[in-house]
């Protein structure tokens, strides 16, 4: 299939041949600064394969890089543009830039839209040069764009203050920048790969419409999650989604639901928040899942990364603890999902298999003498049962007789070949959290608490019957 132009238009973006930094400085802990060290790092790494052309009227050499006075004198290489310099010179940059016939350009730079009519009045310009030039911009006001597989890193917080995510399947797109940058921090702590991350402020040109029709085609990407304060053009944004919700899963993270929301929104990018319930209905249409919460938005998504879809909506729980299995059956009913009812065959095996204090039932209490074995039992007994749809597995590695790597390793083992979605809930602290990121890395997506881990599987079941409704 040949690829849309948006394809080709936004792709020096993530995998320039060389890239400008216009603003680049020596001057430590300036944003020029720290755009510049990210790329020269990545570069000796090996990671980013492209060039850098630092660009500063006042500077000869940066740690050993030709800098050059204009972006008009770069090497023809120079794919993408990242500006870092004060708004009032930005207008007369992008006509350089468009004279250069660069066509992608990050505008790190705040000062526009959101503080008033003079503001505004820059982007019209800004604008103006870029359509007339075949120019796609991300920004102003924003941190731009993370790809780690690439090296591009716009991001001017330094790694001594904000951690990068490694490499994964869910691409994040945020208006907010200082949003961005927390996400980034926290995902690398969770462990959370990350494809690519776009900030794009104000949106002034590329918009989340945009980025939906270039991640339909990104390989990479598995899964999208937009932070989104408002949206300018509602009948594109409804017809992009249409198309990615139709192949990829899209979880939306709404601010500015409130009055109060709406107009904070207002004047950190210029959003128009619109009223919160016609956001509702066209995410509902569209097939985009709301998330509640920072959190509820990536605990979907890593599902969504790890996990295959559910066929039905009816859930198996496995503990080993009562009072866990009874919270997960509570957020069964309050996420609007069903509790499976077991086979009669999966209730004898289980009755065989179990000793005489074990629950066969579901949920399924193996108890707190339980082995690793006997978790086999269960997990086998909940994948061949016709009657269940995704399996929601509680364990509390804290019990004594349980060998966790054994048990680690069975978990993953059905993960990989059973067709049902398997997750993993692991309440605990420092112990668990080790024995939890070693089963994460084995593909199996891990919930602090039996709630969290129920709300991610309700994510899986409402997208499945959402690609169902498209079949029908």
């Amino acid at each position: 299939m040949e690829k849309p132009r948006i394809v080709e238009e936004l792709k020096p973006f993530f995998e320039p041949k060389g890239v400008a930094i216009i603003g680049a400085t020596d001057k430590k802990g300036k944003v020029g600064n720290v755009i510049f060290e990210n790329f020269k790092m990545n570069k000796e790494k090996g990671i980013f394969k492209g060039n850098i052309y630092p660009v500063n009227l006042k500077l000869d050499e940066i740690e050993g890089y030709k800098v050059y006075k204009n972006v008009r004198e770069v090497p023809e290489d120079a794919e993408l543009a990242v500006i870092s310099i004060p708004a009032k010179f930005v207008p007369a940059t992008m006509k350089d830039i468009a004279e250069k016939g660069i066509k992608a350009v990050v505008i790190i730079t705040g000062g526009f839209g959101e503080l008033g009519e003079e503001g505004k009045k820059m982007e019209r310009d800004i604008l103006q040069t870029a359509k007339e030039n075949g120019i796609r911009i991300v920004g102003p006001n924003c941190v731009g764009v993370y790809a780690p597989d690439t090296g591009v890193d716009t991001v001017f917080l330094p790694e001594n203050k904000m951690d990068r995510p490694s490499s994964g399947n869910i691409a994040f797109v945020t208006q907010s920048g200082a949003f961005a940058a927390a996400m980034l921090d926290w995902a690398a702590m969770a462990g959370i790969g990350i494809s690519k991350m776009v900030s794009y402020g104000n949106k002034l040109d590329v918009d989340d419409a945009d980025l939906m029709d270039y991640f339909i085609h990104d390989e990479q990407t598995k899964v999208v999650t937009f932070y989104i304060e408002g949206v300018k053009e509602g009948r594109k944004f409804i017809e992009a989604a249409r198309r990615i919700t139709a192949v990829k899963p899209v979880i939306a993270l709404k601010s500015g639901k409130t009055e109060y929301g709406a107009k904070a929104a207002s004047s950190h990018t210029g959003a128009l928040a619109g009223a919160d319930t016609i956001y509702d209905a066209v995410f509902k249409q569209t097939g985009i899942l709301r998330a509640e919460d920072f959190e509820h938005m990536f605990d979907v998504a890593k599902a969504f990364a790890k996990c295959k879809l559910p066929k039905g909506d009816r859930i198996g729980i496995i503990t080993d603890g009562g009072g866990a299995g009874v919270m997960a059956s509570d957020a069964v009913a309050k996420f609007g999902l069903k509790m499976a009812e077991l086979s009669k065959e999966t209730i004898d095996f289980l009755k065989e298999k179990f000793p005489p204090h074990a629950v066969a039932g579901n949920p399924t209490d193996v108890v707190g003498d339980t082995d690793a074995q006997r978790y086999k039992y269960a997990i086998e007994a909940f994948v061949n049962d016709p009657n269940v749809d995704a399996i929601v597995i509680i364990t509390l590695f804290q019990v004594p007789l349980l060998d966790e790597m054994e048990l680690i390793d069975i978990l993953a083992e059905y993960a990989q070949k059973s067709d049902k979605p398997i997750v993993a809930v692991a309440m605990g602290g420092k112990k668990t959290e080790y024995y939890a990121k070693i089963l994460e890395d084995k593909g199996v997506p891990v919930y602090m608490t039996p709630e969290r881990g129920v709300r991610a599987v309700a994510g899986l079941v409402q997208y499945a019957k959402y690609l169902e409704k498209l079949g029908e």
